[in-house]
């Protein structure tokens, strides 16, 4: 687990979860919502039935008000990798390793890049993201009842 403030990641193993089945469900925008830890992706605002690299989705958003965000997709390695970046630079990454007979996923936030970082110390992202993150994990391994750590 990284600790970094601009860069954090979370893992989580899912017991007899392949990660094609995993990668399948990441690269469904209308399951981010349904995954989402934070609580602030609302609904998929994309025409896109699956990310592919160079995709670009939106999601309708809500943190206090409502507000909508565009994605691209820059980083894609089929059932591996896959990574999505939002208009002001930072990255949402997802990497998948078998392990046994499950999948360890390892997510990571990346906003190591913006010039206004304090904005995101100010705004309370640094210190939410992590508890987020492993909410997201936790609902994403809810979609595979039964095998679920």
């Amino acid at each position: 687990m990284s600790h970094s403030r601009y860069l954090q990641t979370r893992r989580r193993f899912i017991p007899a979860a392949a990660p094609h089945e995993v990668f399948e469900l990441l690269t469904n925008p209308e399951m981010h919502p349904v995954i989402d830890g934070s609580g602030t992706v609302r609904a998929s605002s994309s025409r896109s039935q699956r990310l592919t690299l160079g995709s670009e989705f939106g999601m309708q958003m809500r943190l206090g008000v409502p507000y909508r965000i565009s994605n691209t997709v820059v980083e894609f390695e089929q059932d591996r990798t896959i990574a999505w970046r939002h208009f002001s630079g930072h990255r949402w990454r997802y990497e998948l390793e078998p392990q046994g007979s499950g999948t360890l996923v390892s997510e990571t936030w990346d906003a190591s890049r913006l010039r206004h970082q304090w904005m995101l110390r100010l705004l309370g992202f640094t210190r939410r993201t992590g508890p987020n993150m492993e909410r997201t994990l936790e609902r994403l391994a809810a979609q595979f009842p039964g095998r679920a750590e």
